[in-house]
């Protein structure tokens, strides 16, 4: 497949191709960002996985695939660039969502009228394995808070990682939207969090919270600025997830949890302990921020016994019967 005379070659923000495709992209970037409005770790993705679809078609074609290249490429050009994938040890779930990221790039050059190409929309993603979260027990829950300040380099930073993960814990929170709260939204009885594509939801904060928070801030050897990080490292910059991550890693032997004990499962916690304590699935998903209740139901962990307590002390039916 030719491309069109006179497309030159382009190599901007590290892709591979020629210039009607690289400029295609930079629109599509935008719009990414823009108007779906997509975090900042789905667009580097997204970016990413488009980035290595075009470094293959480049070797598979023998030069920089153009727009022409794109309409014209073939169910058995994409099932070549899976293989090579898989060849290369990539991941089940890695080449599914590499396959989401360029089909979203192909599907925004349809609608843009740039070309049109529905093959891709005929390529199944990898099939992936049923994950089930592993929430913590509220018993390893509450030691991991106290653990987390009495094995620390520095009391301050034992308060520091108290804080984030009672916070993470107790409401329920993504890492990166933890860290990413400043000074001036330190909560009162509430806390404003704004989550993936940008949408915001409020959450009640209990006391033991407000307290680990006030107790870290008073303790942190530099000044919070309203306008800065609320969460620190050791020089005073905002924390990194991957400080948190290691955190707890470090942790995990101490306490004999397995290696399912992460920051994020502090918020499947969060979430299987409020259902096991009655609380309504519906709840439960908006304080987590989902879109789909599926979603919320894939961060529970309850076994067919507790699920029945559950639906014998809230559903009216079986309420009626006990009393019967």
């Amino acid at each position: 497949m030719a491309g069109p005379a006179g497309v030159k070659p382009a190599r901007v923000l590290g892709f591979s191709c020629a210039e009607d495709v690289n400029a295609a992209i930079a629109v599509w970037r935008r719009w990414l960002e823009m108007e779906k409005r997509v975090s900042r770790h789905t667009l580097s993705a997204y970016t990413a996985d488009l980035s290595g679809f075009l470094d293959f078609l480049t070797g598979y074609y023998g030069r920089p695939p153009s727009i022409n290249d794109l309409s014209e490429a073939r169910f058995m050009d994409f099932r070549a660039w899976l293989a090579r994938q898989a060849a290369d040890g990539l991941g089940t779930a890695s080449r599914a969502r590499a396959l989401s990221g360029v089909r979203n790039f192909f599907r925004w050059l349809d609608r843009s009228g740039r070309m049109h190409n529905p093959t891709i929309g005929l390529m199944q993603a990898p099939k992936l394995p049923t994950r089930l979260p592993k929430p913590l027990t509220e018993g390893d829950a509450a030691s991991l808070l106290t653990t987390a300040e009495e094995w620390a380099d520095e009391a301050w930073i034992g308060k520091r990682d108290r804080a984030l993960f009672t916070l993470l814990y107790g409401c329920g929170l993504r890492i990166d939207e933890a860290l990413s709260l400043n000074r001036s939204d330190m909560p009162d009885e509430t806390l404003l969090v704004t989550g993936k594509g940008r949408k915001q939801r409020m959450i009640p904060v209990l006391p033991v919270v407000r307290e680990a928070l006030e107790s870290y801030v008073a303790a942190c050897p530099y000044a919070l600025a309203a306008d800065g990080p609320l969460f620190v490292g050791s020089r005073g910059g905002r924390l990194n997830a991957s400080i948190a991550q290691k955190r707890m890693r470090d942790l995990r032997p101490l306490m004999g949890l397995p290696d399912t004990a992460t920051p994020h499962a502090l918020r499947h916690s969060f979430a299987t302990h409020l259902l096991a304590d009655g609380s309504d699935l519906r709840a439960i998903q908006d304080l987590l921020g989902h879109a789909s209740l599926s979603s919320t139901q894939l961060y529970t962990d309850l076994d067919p016994e507790q699920m029945l307590g559950i639906y014998e002390n809230a559903h009216p039916r079986a309420r009626t019967k006990k009393t019967e």
